[in-house]
């Protein structure tokens, strides 16, 4: 007869998977763990695929891991010393295999097919076909009758990477060559939506899907989609639209950051990133919001409910943008100014660089090219775009 395993004495474990280092994970989720570690008994550890570079910023565990396949995850978890309590990804490209861990290992997460459906967007539209019709096609598979202009987008990317609107075949055969010169992950074209750009900022526990609030999105002009400028708005009408066709989606649990157009009556989505808004976004809806944002997040994935949102933006009275400082130019990033946070008369105001000085900028005409955001709370529209007019002028990004 063998003998028992004693129970692990070692606290349980509250588990962050994430690939490319972030400030939304340095910044945000790593010490929003340690706070609920400290609190609760529980250890962290990090599971990534770059551990060298996340070892630089986090002070607890680093585990090297293929955090891209469920199976590693599920093994490094299982190698921990503690029994897992949550499991939990920021990252756009690793919420299905994360939530396919979590199943697995029978903790709260989000439903793996609404984590694949939102991140693949020919499955999007394929699934929402019935409620919200608009033309998809693979990007090598373009009928002749296509409702030019179209968006052509890598069907799984991020940032507006090598998005583009086509006007005619010719100019949509040139473009997709570039574009798969540079990359060869597929790519789709869809129907171009037109109408004023938000988001829709959404948390969820199973039980309750909760609206944070709305941006309203400044967008570069064609044929690039660069977002240039957030300001916190109350959810436009149409609202109600994206909350059906999200739960349509089956997104439910956990933050969900999506982007929808309204033309007409009629709310479109653009894309859906289940997981955090980001580019200092995050940052901004919880000073605003006046919430631990963060850590009410890794709550919901070890399966509390949501406490009371007592604040909403029409009683907190308040102004708020995200401001995007853009790279211009090629060239080498030899002046800018460091990580601030001050009081400029009514109005709180933080910068955060995306780019380091010394660094050398490739301009890429999408939101690869931010060197940093400007983050402004005020009393006013007035005031805020005051403050954030001054930061500019008082300061010198330069690209030689």
């Amino acid at each position: 007869m063998l003998p028992s395993v004693p129970p692990s004495s070692a606290p349980p474990v509250l588990a962050l998977v994430a690939g490319k280092v972030t400030d939304s994970v340095t910044s945000g989720f790593l010490p929003a763990a340690g706070r609920l570690a400290t609190a609760r008994g529980l250890a962290v550890a990090l599971l990534t695929d770059r551990p060298e570079e996340h070892g630089k910023t986090s002070d607890g565990p680093v585990i090297p891991c293929d955090v891209t396949d469920f199976r590693e995850i599920i093994a490094r978890v299982a190698d921990l010393p503690g029994e897992p309590a949550a499991l939990f990804s920021n990252s756009d490209f690793l919420q299905a295999p994360t939530a396919l861990a979590a199943s697995y290992l029978g903790l709260p997460g989000k439903d793996w097919k609404a984590a694949t459906r939102t991140k693949n967007k020919a499955l999007m539209r394929r699934h929402l076909q019935r409620i919200d019709p608009v033309f998809s096609s693979p990007a090598e598979d373009v009928p002749e009758d296509a409702p030019y202009p179209l968006v052509l987008k890598p069907r799984e990317g991020v940032a507006s990477e090598d998005v583009f609107l086509v006007r005619d075949a010719t100019e949509l055969a040139a473009r997709r060559e570039e574009v798969k010169a540079r990359r060869s992950d597929p790519l789709v074209v869809e129907e171009y939506l037109p109408g004023e750009l938000h988001t829709l900022e959404t948390l969820g526990d199973g039980h309750e899907l909760r609206v944070l609030g709305s941006f309203h999105t400044k967008v570069s002009p064609p044929p690039h989609f660069i977002e240039e400028r957030l300001e916190w708005t109350p959810p436009p009408p149409g609202t109600d639209q994206v909350l059906s066709q999200l739960k349509a989606l089956g997104v439910g649990f956990g933050a969900c950051h999506t982007e929808f157009v309204v033309h007409e009556g009629r709310a479109r989505l653009i894309e859906v990133n289940y997981r955090l808004i980001g580019d200092h976004c995050d940052f901004l809806m919880a000073d605003l919001l006046n919430i631990p944002l963060f850590d009410w997040i890794l709550r919901v994935h070890m399966g509390e409910r949501l406490p009371p949102l007592e604040a909403s933006h029409e009683s907190l009275g308040r102004h708020a943008v995200a401001d995007v400082v853009l790279a211009t130019r090629d060239g080498v990033l030899t002046a800018a100014p460091e990580a601030v946070d001050l009081t400029d008369g009514a109005v709180r105001l933080s910068y955060r660089p995306q780019r380091p000085v010394g660094e050398r900028i490739a301009l890429t005409h999408t939101n690869r090219d931010y060197l940093g955001t400007i983050r402004a709370i005020g009393p006013s529209a007035t005031e805020v775009e005051a403050a954030i007019a001054r930061f500019r002028a008082s300061n010198t990004w330069t690209i030689s």
